[in-house]
């Protein structure tokens, strides 16, 4: 069976084959980018546990920079796969068009803070006078050139929200093949080019996502997928601005949320030294390398629910999300065996150094015990995304994230001194009270009825 989705109609058929034909390539997409993840931090990782640390307090401010593209893409991709789904090409382009204006005027304004308050930022992070030092080149690079972050999220939001998930993989593919050809060129030098360090890592990143974007740009004007954006579609519509920036601000917000809650939660575990910061980055990695695919795989449920949505079919658009959670748990449930048993080796293979194994190995074997359920709130959250409701799980991030987790991991690891492993705890935690909430809202049904 082709894995292009490029022209199919997912409010027909088999379920089955459109959780198939939509996943297979967000799965294969998102693993590629888990593997640069671990790439990246395996030729960091020759720097020292400083160029670690650097990345990973640098990293939990870049991710506001994820958390608004996730925003902004998961808009284009409810409007567009509503518009498809009412069999309306021209107003899907016309969506993916001003989402693209939105997502540049927000790029620009990130750069100009990124520039200009780097010091400052890692200063905020709980950086040492050596993390400063070597982490601000890094940082204006990542924060300065993140509008090719955001157009790779957004641009491939609209792509999935059109149905056509393999274009979405190969812009992905291709970034991060840019990305792991260029990473150990930069940072450790070759020939006549100079070793940059980690701020090689960052222009690898960098130059490999602009590549990335520009095959989007291609693939947006000469594909043979339902999406052909004109020039007219890039002239400002106020209604079409309006409803996505409505949809837009929840979900930047839902995700700003998390992103914020996980700096937080990365500033106590630096409380407790530099190699704790260093083996939590390694987990993070790690989780992160494997989470991807999971996401991907319920990616598809957002796409599923708007078209489905458009094409008045609420009670397929449940179904698909159903079974989409079921697939997802049973993945995620493989995960959580790795991690227990075999925690260990894969901490040994990422990272040698001996005095951040136990905190690496420690976290993953503790968040992963949630991880079945966190696989279905993957999906129930993507659902009602994908609907169009970006407020329900921006609310119970809020609750859930700042009420809960933050609270009780600063009980646990400062207050009943627990350390890092309070900070790991408390992540379990509150990802499983997620996940039970999200499936009783989801059952309740008022997601069908948002209008985009």
């Amino acid at each position: 069976m082709s894995l292009s989705s490029e022209g199919q109609d997912f409010t027909t058929g088999s379920i089955r084959k459109a959780i198939f034909l939509l996943a297979v390539p967000m799965i294969l997409e998102l693993s590629l980018e888990s593997v640069f993840a671990l790439v990246d931090v395996f030729f960091v990782g020759k720097l020292g546990s400083v160029a670690i640390s650097t990345v990973v307090l640098t990293e939990s401010i870049i991710t506001i920079v994820y958390s608004v593209g996730i925003g902004l893409s998961m808009a284009a991709t409810a409007m567009v796969a509503r518009r498809i789904g009412e069999k309306n090409a021209a107003a899907a382009a016309k969506a993916g068009a001003q989402s693209m204006l939105l997502g540049l005027l927000v790029s620009v304004l990130i750069s100009i803070v990124g520039v200009t308050m780097a010091p400052t930022l890692l200063r905020l992070m709980g950086g040492s006078a050596e993390v400063i030092r070597m982490g601000t080149p890094y940082m204006r690079i990542m924060l300065g050139g993140n509008l090719v972050i955001m157009m790779l999220f957004l641009i491939n939001g609209i792509f999935r929200g059109a149905g056509d998930a393999s274009i979405a993989m190969k812009s992905l593919w291709i970034a991060n093949i840019c990305n792991i050809m260029l990473c150990p060129l930069l940072i450790q030098g070759w020939g006549m080019l100079p070793a940059f360090g980690l701020t090689g890592a960052a222009l690898a990143t960098t130059i490999g996502r602009t590549i990335g974007v520009l095959y989007q740009l291609y693939k947006l004007n000469y594909s043979h997928g339902v999406i052909h954006l004109k020039w007219s579609d890039f002239l400002p519509d106020k209604s079409v601005l309006a409803s996505l920036a409505k949809v837009a601000g929840n979900g930047t917000l839902q995700f700003l949320i998390g992103s914020a809650s996980w700096i937080f939660l990365a500033r106590l575990v630096a409380q407790f030294g530099e190699d704790a910061t260093a083996g939590y980055g390694v987990a993070i990695r790690l989780i992160v390398f494997f989470i991807l695919p999971a996401w991907g795989l319920s990616n598809a449920a957002a796409t599923l629910v708007g078209q489905n949505l458009g094409a008045g079919n609420a009670e397929r658009a449940a179904k698909s999300v159903w079974l989409t959670a079921k697939y997802n748990a049973l993945f995620m449930l493989g995960v959580t065996l790795l991690f227990f048993f075999m925690g260990e080796w894969l901490v040994q293979l990422l990272n040698d150094d001996v005095a951040i194994r136990p905190v690496a190995v420690e976290a993953l074997r503790i968040v992963s015990l949630g991880y079945v359920l966190y696989g279905i709130s993957m999906v129930m959250m993507n659902a009602f995304n994908g609907a169009g409701d970006t407020k329900t799980p921006t609310i119970i991030n809020l609750i859930f994230f700042w009420g809960i987790q933050i609270p009780l991991a600063y009980i646990l690891s400062i207050s009943w001194k627990l350390g890092p492993t309070g900070v790991f705890v408390a992540i379990v935690s509150a990802e499983s009270l997620i996940a039970v909430v999200a499936m009783w809202l989801f059952t309740k049904g008022k997601w069908k009825a948002v209008k985009i």
